[in-house]
C-alpha cells in the first residue's frame, strides 16, 4: 500500500532531524555489521552523508574546544579549528573508514612468472586509535607469485597500503588486514610484509622516546615453509 503524501514527507522530515552518524550506525547495527576503528564502512554511507558527517563531527569538536576552555570565539587561531579537524578526520586521515577500496586491475601471469618481488619502502600514515596519534613509517611488501596467481600494477600496491593505513589503529593489526587484503586480491604463492614505523603516542606523550621504532612482519605461505626465501626476502630490505 502506498503511503499518504503528507505521512511520506513527515517520515522524510524525521530521517533528516537524525543525525548522519545515527542513520549509519542504524544500518551497520541492523546489518549485524562490525564498526570499529579500523573497519571500512563505505557501503553503509548514502550520498551525500560524508557532507553530513564532516558537519556533525564540526559541530562535536567545537563542544571538545569548548570544554577545553579555548576561546573561539576571539582567538584568531582556533576560530575555524573545528571546520579543520572535521575536514581533516573524515576527509584525510582517517578516510580509509569512509571510502570504498581502490579500483585495483588485476591481470593473469601470462608468462608464468614465480621470482620474488619487492615493492617497496611504501610511506606509512596512520594514526594510534590508543590516543588518536600519527604513525609514520615504511612497508615493504614481497610476492612471490604462482602460475594462477593475480598481478596488479606496482603504484596499485601504494594505493592499497594508503587506503588501508588511512584509519585509527594499532600497527599489529594494521599489517594483517594489509595483508589479507593482498592475499585476497593476488593469491600469491607467498607474501610478506614488513613494517617499520613511529608512533607519536609514544615520543610526543607519555615516556617521550624520539628514537623508538615499532617493527612488525608478516610472512604466509612459501615465506613461512622455506627458509632461504624469507631470508632473501629480509636482505633486500637492508
Amino acid at each position: 500500500m502506498l503511503m499518504p503524501a503528507h505521512s511520506a514527507a513527515t517520515d522524510n522530515d524525521c530521517t533528516l532531524r537524525i543525525s548522519a552518524s545515527d542513520r549509519i550506525r542504524y544500518r551497520l547495527q541492523q546489518a549485524g555489521q562490525r564498526y570499529h576503528a579500523n573497519d571500512n564502512i563505505a557501503d553503509f554511507i548514502h550520498p551525500g552523508e560524508l557532507h553530513a558527517l564532516r558537519e556533525e563531527v564540526q559541530a562535536r569538536m567545537q563542544e571538545v574546544l569548548h570544554a577545553l576552555v579555548i576561546d573561539t570565539e576571539n582567538d584568531h587561531n582556533t576560530a575555524d579549528t573545528a571546520r579543520r579537524v572535521a575536514k581533516m578526520f573524515v576527509s584525510e586521515v582517517f578516510k580509509g573508514r569512509y571510502e570504498p577500496a581502490p579500483s585495483v586491475t588485476a591481470f593473469p601471469n601470462v608468462q608464468q612468472l614465480n621470482e620474488l618481488m619487492v615493492v617497496g619502502p611504501i610511506t606509512v600514515r596512520s594514526a594510534c586509535s590508543h590516543h588518536l596519534c600519527p604513525i609514520m613509517g615504511r612497508v615493504w611488501i614481497g610476492v612471490l607469485p604462482s602460475a594462477q596467481s593475480d598481478l596488479i600494477g606496482l603504484s596499485k600496491f601504494a594505493r592499497l597500503v594508503d587506503w588501508v593505513m588511512n584509519r585509527p589503529q594499532i600497527q599489529e593489526e594494521a599489517i594483517v588486514m594489509l595483508a589479507d587484503e593482498l592475499e585476497r586480491r593476488v593469491h600469491p604463492d607467498g607474501l610478506a610484509i614488513v613494517m617499520e614505523a613511529s608512533h607519536l603516542c609514544m615520543s610526543w606523550r607519555g615516556v617521550k622516546e624520539n628514537d623508538a621504532l615499532m617493527r612488525s612482519s608478516v610472512m604466509r605461505g612459501s615465506f613461512l615453509r622455506n627458509d632461504s626465501l624469507r631470508r632473501e626476502f629480509l636482505s633486500l630490505l637492508k
